[in-house]
Parts: C-alpha cells; structure tokens; sequence
C-alpha cells in the first residue's frame, strides 16, 4: 500500500507548477483526478512533442492521474465539477488549481458544498495577475548574473526552476492544510503566488541581503561555481568537464587526482593566503584555472575519470540531453526509478517514478498518462454514483465525454 493510499485530489491546472504537484502526490499513491474541457486543456498539444503530435510535456506531467472530460462552458457540466471537487469522503475534499474561476472554483463558492474543502491556489503575483518562470526570472534579476563572465547580455534559464519550486510548494501546502483538517476538523483556503515564491528564495539563499548591504554587486561568473571553487575545462578529446572544490575535502582531493598540491602551494606563497578557505578559492579562481586548464587539455575524459571516481571526486562530464541518455547508465539506464514503457502511437521511451524511497513503503512503478477523458464514466458512477441512463444522457447531450 502507498502512502498517499485512499486520498482523494482533484486538479484543475495547466503549464508546469499544478500539474508537475498533482503527479507527485499521484505518484505517491493518492488518487489525482484532473478535470479538462472536451477538446482538452491548455497543455494538450505543447511541446515537446512526439512525431505523432501528442505532446510529451502532457505525457510527463500527467503520469498515474485520471481523467475527467467535461464541457466547461455548459451549466451542468460546471455543476458536475463544483460537486465533484466537494463530493463526500474522509480523504476526499481536497482541491489544487491555478485556474481558479470566480463564482465557481474559488474557495468562497466551493466552501458552501463542503465546509471542511481544502484549497490550494497558486497565483502569478499576489494580486492575482499572470505571471510564468520566463517572466518571473528576468524580474528577479537572475538572467542578469547568468551566462559567461564579461558579457552584457541577460541569459534566461531553459529549465523553469521557479515552477519546480512552486509545485512542491503546492504538495507541501496541500499536505499541512490536509494534516490541520484532521487535527481541527477545519478546511481552509491555501493561496501563494509565483512570483512570491521565487523572491522568497533568493532572499533565503542571501541574494536579497546582498544586493542591498554591499558595495560590490554580483556579476556573471560563467560556468564557475559562485563564492567557492568550481570550474568547467575542456579536454584533448573535445570533450568538457566540471570539477568542484567547495569543500576542503573536494578541494583537497582534487589537488591529489591532479597532482597539483606543489603548484596550489607556491601559488599561496605567491598571494600570501591559504586557499584552503573556499572564499579565497573564488577570489582567486582564475589563477586557479591557469594551472588546471592546461592539465586538461592534455587529457582525454577517458584517461582521468576513473581516477577521479575512484577518489570520490565531485565532477561531471557535459552531456547533451541525447547523449546522457544514451551514455549514462547509472542515471538512466540501470537506475531502478526508470521504467521503459511503449506507448501507442509513440513508441518506447524511459518514464521515472518518484525518486523518493518511503522506508515503509514499496516504490510505485510509474503509471501512464491517462486519455482525455478515459475515466469519466468510472467517476460519474463511482464518486457520482449515478447509473448507466444518467451517464449516457449526459454523453449524448455533449456535457461529457469519453476516452476515443
């Protein structure tokens, strides 16, 4: 049995945070219904998608959820999602969206179905305006300490990491709220933005702190690792590594796997400081890199990694998104949390299940994504319960609709 066993979550999303937290707690075993309208959601078709068209992003962050096709613009179907979302149950009454409609799906109006509803809504601002990780970064000031030391030009981050945050925000929010309802027997209603989730970060990561109390502002470091050691090379093979020294450990035992101790050591004569302080490591990281990068430049990958690994040295070779798949094993290949699944239409590809390891618990193999609509007549008559004519005036009528 899951964890999450017997919970009940109903969705109403689209983009990355909402549906990346419904298929964390799906994942971790509770039930995810999602609701879109007939023709599909917003991410029904976004890229990437598979040479068939369907989109791989919904494939992704829908895994191990069902689904509900429902027509959202018809009074009756709105009326099946209000009462679905407050539908009765212990585990149940718990509702996670960033496409809150007001009269319909917003707190007030849902709370008086179900007093004990749960809510959590993530928002673009706090004043309930759009926001979305490519315009919540640049307004931070992070695109400006990105890309190579010297350039002017800001550099956005391909990866949405403010999304990523936000929902695991999301599932921890949902998880307290649910955790106080049965302590108190209370519901309540869970709101943040965005956009406020990413200024929390950085103040908690100090940025904030710094750009208002120092004189020197932060600039682009390139590929270094900011106020320790971390730097990428190229080798002879046309290959490029990282390598770290944030710790004395991982600087000490870089030194050792590279032979360099004598050479770090004049070097410290030379400036008079010990660069086994990792702030003295940044300051001085470019005299740093002159005496690695030749030593890597005359070496192929292959010559040294096995030395480094042996060593528990902290690196990492750049890889293309091809290229790691197809050469890193340990993180994809042979690694248990990936299942290769076949899926129609599209064909074979790893899919991963949740990378946490409950002690308690037996890991979930990863669930396909459902079809538009492929449990609506399951939720109908089991959550609903209404019986097969009432189902089918419904699918007649065009107020819902089934998986194809």
């Amino acid at each position: 049995m899951s964890i999450l066993h017997g919970m009940r979550v109903f969705e109403s999303s689209a983009f990355v945070a909402l549906p990346l937290a419904g298929m964390q707690l799906a994942q971790m075993g509770a039930e995810v219904i999602r609701f879109d309208n007939l023709g599909g959601g917003l991410d029904q078709y976004r890229r990437p998608l598979a040479p068939n068209g369907e989109s791989l992003f919904w494939h992704g962050l829908n895994k191990g959820k069902k689904s509900f096709a429902v027509n959202l613009k018809s009074e009756i179907g709105r009326e099946l999602v209000s009462d679905l979302i407050t539908s009765d149950g212990d585990d149940s009454g718990l509702f996670i969206t960033n496409l809150r409609v007001p009269g319909w799906t917003d707190y007030e109006s849902l709370k008086k179905k179900r007093k004990d509803l749960v809510m959590v809504t993530l928002k673009g601002d706090r004043h309930g305006g759009p926001e979305v990780d490519y315009t919540v970064n640049p307004s931070i000031g992070i695109p400006n300490i990105t890309g190579a030391e010297g350039s002017l030009e800001p550099v956005a981050n391909a990866l949405p990491a403010w999304d990523c945050i936000a929902g695991n925000m999301v599932v921890s929010s949902l998880l307290a709220a649910e955790r106080d309802r049965l302590r108190t027997g209370k519901g309540q209603n869970v709101e943040f933005a965005l956009k406020d989730a990413a200024a929390a970060i950085v103040g908690h990561l100090g940025m904030i702190g710094e750009a208002t109390i120092s004189d020197e502002q932060r600039g682009k470091s390139g590929n270094s690792l900011y106020g320790a050691y971390g730097q990428d090379f190229e080798c002879s093979c046309g290959g490029r590594v990282i390598v770290i020294g944030l710790t004395l450990r991982q600087w000490r035992g870089l030194l050792k796997a590279m032979d360099k101790t004598d050479e770090i050591k004049k070097l410290e004569e030379e400036l008079n400081v010990s660069l086994d302080n990792e702030g003295r490591r940044w300051v001085h990281r470019h005299e740093i890199n002159d005496i690695f990068r030749p030593w890597f430049a005359k070496r192929k990958i292959i010559e040294f990694e096995k030395g480094f690994n042996d060593l528990g040295l902290t690196w990492s070779q750049f890889r293309t998104m091809k290229e790691a798949i197809d050469e890193d094993d340990d993180t994809f290949a042979d690694n248990p949390m990936f299942e290769t699944q076949d899926f129609d239409g599209i064909g074979k590809y790893m899919v991963p299940r949740s990378p946490v390891e409950f002690s308690n618990h037996l890991a979930i193999s990863p669930e396909k994504p459902p079809k538009l609509g492929q449990h609506t007549e399951e939720i109908l008559a089991d959550i609903m319960g209404l019986g097969s004519g009432e189902i089918g005036v419904l699918f007649d009528s065009g107020i819902v609709s089934f998986a194809k």
